[in-house]
């Protein structure tokens, strides 16, 4: 019998990697502040959506550095 703990974890590592795999899909924009630190929590496709999470909280959104260089590397070629 399999350990329904280890398959969530597996599924999870496995998730974070190919995120990391793949700048070019990253999310555009991060919420960060100072319970976020750099570059924050960068799970926001629009800044209207990361504004509306950010709203009363003191912090504030800001474009993600992976999307941003992505999509500077493919502008040169």
């Amino acid at each position: 019998m399999r350990h329904p703990m280890l398959t969530a974890l597996s599924a999870i590592l496995l998730l974070a990697t190919v995120g990391s795999l793949s700048p070019a899909v990253a999310a555009r924009y991060c919420l960060q502040g100072r319970s976020w630190g750099y570059p924050g929590n960068c799970q926001f496709q629009t800044l209207q959506q990361c504004r509306a999470t950010a709203s009363g909280t003191g912090s504030h959104c800001g474009v993600n550095p992976r999307y941003a260089f992505a999509h500077q590397r493919s502008s040169r070629q």
